[in-house]
């Protein structure tokens, strides 16, 4: 009651308040970062390792495994280690317990890794060590295109000059750009011109890193200036790398020229990128850390013009799937709701308390709260997102609680003939107690959060700050700001609430006003009102007579819930329709990247024939492996060779049919339109590529264990794969590795090697140089004057030139002191299968079985997956075991959370209540509330086919605390009547 007086005794400390916490929370709005979800921590360090011409199975074997064990001796706080292997390329990811510290894990990894290079590969580099959060994902892609450059030019303007200007941009993290060919300066070997002159590709690449230094001259000082001094250690004009001497044989100096070819060219294109069939090049930005996506989009799409200025006029840059609309219309969508609920509370309030006075004050309170969370939610860090929003738009139909229960209880007292002043003291008191214990007992329901861990409690806490933060700030104005405003506005309506009938004048003859049209409204409702309460009164003292029955009945309705149970279902979020979708071709293992490309054409024209035109946006492929292993790091995509890639689908924005319809049309059709090739859909949003956290699927069987398994486990994986193929609702289901993709088997005779003055060392290097060139063990440069960019002199036979096992057949080799001798006279070729890629999981190899779900909740697909993995779990070979990852790991350990945390907090409840009534039965009759609000939760959610989720769960617990505080109230006004 102090608090009480004190708001009435001096009101204008309390305007002031009021005052400075609208114009706070509004300048924290202005200022707070919004996103699509809170910061998701996931503390991950991605170690890539390169080194271009090594198959899968020897990346794996010879860098990957050695680097695993290492780390798992000398880095702390590992949680469990993923690893994948591709050709030339390996990325480790290294996720670490909640709460390590991540920077020692890097300066960890860094040492490591720099300790176990002399016993990798020799001409291996350091890795790349990438601090990564398996939350970033795609938020902007940036096509880079042009009518008349060349794809070199494309790539070589995208990565050197365009990337370099936005990884500026605050909050943005840009990898290497997809497509285009990575320009080069390129030693074109003749392989024939070679072995007539005695020479092999390894002279080629001695003579060049012997004639192209990068070596300074130092200073020389004469007379009374100091000099500078400069070699043409490295030419200025690239035409003169062909007139570098390679070997004087008889007397006869052999030139570069005389045996290549040396012109500005590209590396091996290994992926190509086309936007709507045209080549392109692309730039994918994603957001860093704690950074908001509507901000990041922002500043790259302000910085844009001005780095465009500084770029080739041909070059276009288009912005692509911008994902901060799809954050704007959520965040949209989710005030509108909020807007709408706040609307309909004060209409509600007008029609049932008859004063627009009233209805002000509870309006005037509502914003106060929410404004009084999000201050509270900036200072411990938080964002504004769906999550918080969210929890805040559930909050205004309780929020309005505190202040309505108390305005009506003010009014019922001046009802009585009570002045002004006592009438706000006794309705303020009365309830002060119950109105308290109720805001306890909705802020308790979220005692479950504590629960959670990892991913859902990053989704979860917010939002139940959000949530108590508002409803104690609501609490708190209800005790002043509201009884203020009541003794300043209320005092006009005080004729409304006397005997005398408001016509004419009174007995001191002083005019009574006559009554508004809002209170002439509530009174025709409000004998309407009367009515039904009374018809109320009686059912309630037939129900009170046949208690018996009444209990049966509502015993039926709750065991009626627990039967729908089961057929409610279970999703971690929403399915949401962003107007995009993202398909995943996969040809058959060994398909070159040009097939590959035809390939995609095909099915492109498949797609256009599903979507009319004028509902398609753009059409983006991504095909085969980017350059280096920095954006497999950054990405979830499924990709593992030229042979399989992406097709990006944009629908116009508000002139398309669902486009999950169009998914399960093309599904049907492609499949079987191309029966040789393998189709999958992977997330395009940004909500589900979130919470798939780097997965390409909701689903992620994994079958693990020993090396010695790994025959026996792949069969198991596939076998897997058949049955959950058949589960319904399951689709999409394919094994993510695959072991039958081409190689040449070259078994070099060393006896006969060694007879010609060669060794195993000597054909590997010559090898190496005509099919991979000379960049991985003897890189060397060449410094571009005009663009001030250095580019990789690359030694090596062009393709078109090796395009038969006889002209492998007829590499030459040397090494520098004996004649050449042709590969066919050293060793035999052969055919052979090997795996495409090699995963790991804890330093096991693991077959991956992906699946998505389509027709039917995530969580009815996984009961039945989870049946057939505990089939095979009998029959496993000794060391091997499955586990079930992905999205529903998550959604299983959030609910399951919530579940033993929701009992808790009932229990927490109880005992809360059993303080304020002093009596263990009272407590019990409120919380004979619960169970059939239960019910009802089951039961709308089973006729609106609503399945439980995150936002459908968080409205349930949020029920469960406005039944236990309407049943407080309910119980502790019978109680004084009584």
């Amino acid at each position: 009651m102090w608090i009480v007086k004190l708001a009435l005794r001096r009101p204008y400390t309390f305007v002031i308040t009021s005052i400075l916490i609208f114009v706070l929370g509004v300048v924290t709005i202005t200022r707070m970062a919004t996103d699509i979800f809170p910061e998701i921590n996931i503390p991950v360090v991605s170690v890539i390792w390169s080194y271009g011409g090594v198959s899968p199975e020897e990346m794996e074997q010879r860098i990957v495994t050695a680097s695993e064990r290492s780390f798992t001796t000398t880095v702390n706080d590992i949680e469990h280690i993923e690893s994948q292997s591709l050709n030339g390329v390996s990325v480790i990811k290294v996720f670490f317990q909640p709460g390590a510290k991540i920077e020692a894990a890097v300066a960890q990894l860094t040492s490591n890794t720099q300790t176990i290079l002399r016993g990798l590969p020799p001409g291996i580099t350091p890795p790349l060590i990438i601090r990564y959060n398996a939350s970033n994902v795609p938020i902007l892609q940036l096509s880079v295109s042009s009518t008349s450059l060349s794809e070199q030019e494309l790539y070589d303007n995208g990565n050197n000059f365009l990337r370099t200007q936005l990884a500026t941009v605050q909050g943005a993290s840009v990898p290497l750009p997809y497509g285009g060919k990575p320009r080069q300066i390129m030693v074109d070997i003749d392989p024939q011109a070679l072995f007539a002159k005695g020479l092999s590709a390894t002279d080629v690449t001695t003579a060049i890193s012997a004639q192209n230094l990068i070596l300074p001259g130092g200073n020389a000082k004469l007379g009374d200036r100091e000099y500078s001094v400069r070699l043409n250690s490295s030419p200025q004009v690239l035409d003169a790398l062909n007139n570098l001497p390679i070997k004087q044989i008889n007397g006869t100096v052999i030139y570069i020229r005389d045996v290549a070819q040396v012109h500005d060219g590209f590396a091996v294109q290994n992926n190509i990128v086309r936007r709507d069939g045209r080549r392109s090049s692309l730039l994918t930005i994603l957001k860093n850390g704690s950074a908001s996506t509507l901000d990041v989009v922002a500043r790259v799409k302000e910085r844009l013009p001005k780095i465009q200025a500084t770029l080739p006029k041909e070059l276009d840059l288009e912005v692509l799937f911008d994902q901060s609309i799809f954050v704007k219309a959520s965040i949209h969508g989710v005030l509108t709701e909020g807007l709408i609920a706040a609307c309909l509370t004060a209409a509600m309030i007008l029609l049932f308390l008859g004063s627009w006075r009233s209805t002000l004050i509870v309006a005037i309170s509502i914003p106060l709260s929410i404004l009084c969370s999000i201050i509270a939610l900036r200072l411990i860090g938080q964002t504004l997102n769906i999550m918080t929003l969210g929890g805040l738009s559930l909050a205004v139909g309780i929020l309005v609680d505190d202040a309505t229960v108390e305005i009506e209880n003010i009014h019922r007292n001046l009802g009585q003939g009570k002045p002004l002043q006592q009438a706000i003291l006794d309705g303020a008191q009365q309830i002060a107690v119950p109105a308290f214990v109720s805001t306890l007992a909705i802020c308790i329901v979220f005692i479950p959060i504590i629960f959670l861990t990892g991913v859902a409690q990053s989704l979860f806490m917010p939002l139940g700050m959000a949530v108590v933060f508002a409803m104690l700030a609501s609490y708190l104005l209800s005790r002043t700001v509201v009884p203020m405003l009541a003794k300043f506005l209320l005092a006009k309506e005080l004729h409304l609430y006397t005997e005398h009938e408001n016509l004419g004048n009174n007995d001191n003859g002083h005019v009574i006003p006559k009554k508004d049209i809002f209170w002439r409204i509530h009174e025709q409702f409000n004998r309407q009102f009367e009515k039904f309460r009374q018809n109320y009164r009686n059912t309630l003292a037939k129900a009170l007579n046949h208690r018996g029955v009444v209990f049966a009945m509502f015993g039926a309705f709750w065991v009626s819930a627990l039967v729908l149970l089961p057929f409610v279902g279970q999703d971690f979020f929403p399915q949401v329709d962003a107007g995009q979708f993202r398909l995943h071709v996969r040809a058959p293992a060994g398909t070159r990247l040009e097939k590959t490309e035809q390939i995609f054409t095909q099915v492109e024209n498949e797609i256009r024939q599903v979507i009319p035109d004028e509902e398609l946006e753009i059409i983006l492929d991504n095909i085969g492996l980017p350059v280096g292993g920095v954006n497999l790091a950054f990405s979830d995509t499924a990709t593992i060779g030229p042979g399989d890639g992406e097709i990006l689908v944009g629908l116009k924005e508000g002139k398309h049919h669902s486009t999950w319809q169009y998914v399960r049309q093309l599904r049907q059709k492609l499949t079987a339109q191309f029966p040789e090739l393998t189709f999958f859909f992977q997330p395009a949003d940004i909500v589900t590529q979130i919470l798939n956290f780097g997965l390409p699927a909701p689903i992620d069987i994994q079958v693990i264990g020993p090396a010695k398994n790994r025959r026996d486990n792949y069969k198991i994986a596939k076998q897997i794969k058949t049955q959950i193929a058949q589960i319904p609702g399951a689709v999409d289901v394919h094994l993510h590795q695959v072991v039958d993709a081409p190689d040449l088997r070259i078994n070099v005779d060393r006896s006969q090697a060694q007879r010609s003055g060669l060794t195993q060392r000597d054909v590997a290097n010559n090898l190496l140089t005509s099919l991979s060139s000379s960049g991985q063990t003897s890189p060397n440069f060449w410094l571009d004057p005009i663009k001030g960019v250095s580019y990789l002199i690359a030694v090596q036979v062009p393709q078109y030139k090796l395009n038969s096992l006889e002209k492998i057949q007829n590499t030459p080799v040397a090494n520098g002191s004996n004649s050449s001798q042709l590969l066919s006279n050293l060793a035999v070729v052969k055919r052979g299968k090997a795996p495409a890629v090699v995963n790991h999981y804890n330093v096991q190899p693991v077959f991956n079985i992906y699946a998505n779900v389509q027709g039917r909740d995530l969580g009815g697909v996984a009961s039945d997956i989870y049946k057939i993995v505990g089939q095979f779990q009998q029959k496993l070979p000794r060391g091997t075991s499955i586990i079930v990852k992905g999205q529903v790991e998550t959604m299983n350990s959030s609910f399951l959370g919530l579940e033993v945390g929701l009992i808790f907090a009932i229990g927490l409840v109880y005992c809360l209540i059993v303080v304020n009534f002093q009596s263990w039965i009272d407590p019990f009759i409120i919380m004979m509330a619960l169970p059939n609000a239960f019910a009802g939760i089951v039961w709308i959610l089973f006729v609106t086919n609503t399945t439980f989720s995150v936002p459908s769960l968080m409205g349930a617990i949020m029920s469960i605390g406005v039944a236990t505080a309407n049943s407080i109230l309910l119980v502790t006004f019978a109680l004084v009547d009584y």
